[in-house]
């Protein structure tokens, strides 16, 4: 009787020391693969902002690329260095979690955005710096070829002929833009508060030029937001290879005369910030301006 007691008690025992076993088997087991799972959160929190760091590393240095061309836009382009700096230096003090990195990737985005929008305007202030360079190369050209006659007669021919080219272009004068407030009774009030405007003026004028060719012409108007956003019809047009997104038409009938344009375009909500003003006659721009709403 004593030894069925003792052995009764052994297998309990026993019974309670397996239980156990397996509660610290499988309480290592969740331990092990919690801590598994928060390494894989940690390496891919820690390989996004790598990432993201090194995108805004390729940003800043094609700012510092455009900046040393020395450009009238060096300014413009040194002020949104600057934010993709600071950008960089909270993210690397940064020891946030996947939602903390999704806003620095947004951030990062808004950024590159902006800096294509620059970069567009540095190619056209580009272009226009090797055409004077290639204007002042004919010059140099015509210059010396005065030396000899039948030169000179060679070099005024092609002078002439771009000159006809370059005088049969139509000016584009006086851009302006300006925002107001349509009131009921239909007039319209002038504001720079972007709460009041539901209105953007565009006026410009078109020189006059007798060598140009008359008929209907089509200027393509792009007006862009603070956030970069392009405002009115948004439709596309296509040159060749070009495309260009653009607010409205302003179509003109030219007699070579000096013509007058305006044209509104209505909205509303309209951000505060910087708004640009772009105006292309097809895929060439011919005259930009900007202005701010508060």
């Amino acid at each position: 009787m004593e030894n069925q007691k003792n052995n009764s008690s052994l297998k309990a025992i026993i019974l309670v020391l397996a239980l156990l076993l397996l509660g610290s088997l499988f309480y290592i087991f969740k331990l092990t693969t919690d801590t598994q799972t928060l390494e894989t959160k940690v390496t891919a929190v820690s390989t996004e902002k790598d990432n993201i760091l090194k995108d805004l590393q390729e940003l800043k240095a094609t700012y510092d690329a455009a900046i040393a061309e020395n450009t009238s836009m060096s300014d413009e382009l040194i002020a949104e260095r600057e934010k993709v700096v600071q950008l960089m230096a909270q993210l690397e003090k940064a020891k946030g979690d996947a939602n903390a990195m999704r806003k620095y990737k947004e951030q990062y985005k808004s950024l590159e955005v902006k800096m294509k929008s620059l970069m567009q305007e540095v190619e056209v202030l580009k272009g226009e710096n090797q055409q004077l360079n290639k204007n002042l190369d004919s010059t140099k050209v015509v210059l010396q070829d005065s030396k000899n006659y039948n030169q000179v007669l060679v070099g005024q021919n092609e002078e002439l002929t771009k000159t006809v080219e370059k005088a049969s272009k139509l000016s584009i004068l006086n851009l302006k833009t300006a925002a107001f407030k349509q009131r009921s009774s239909g007039k319209q009030i002038e504001t720079d508060k972007a709460s009041r405007a539901d209105i953007l003026k565009i006026s410009f004028t078109i020189a006059e030029n007798a060598v140009a060719k008359s008929g209907d012409k089509v200027y393509y108007v792009q007006v862009i937001d603070a956030k970069n956003n392009v405002l009115g019809d948004k439709e596309t047009a296509s040159f060749g290879s070009q495309t260009l997104t653009y607010s409205f038409q302003a179509k003109v009938k030219y007699e070579n005369k000096t013509v007058n344009v305006s044209q509104d375009l209505p909205g509303k909500s309209f951000e505060k910030g910087s708004y640009f003003v772009n105006i292309f006659d097809k895929g060439e721009l011919v005259s930009k301006t900007s202005f701010t709403l508060r």
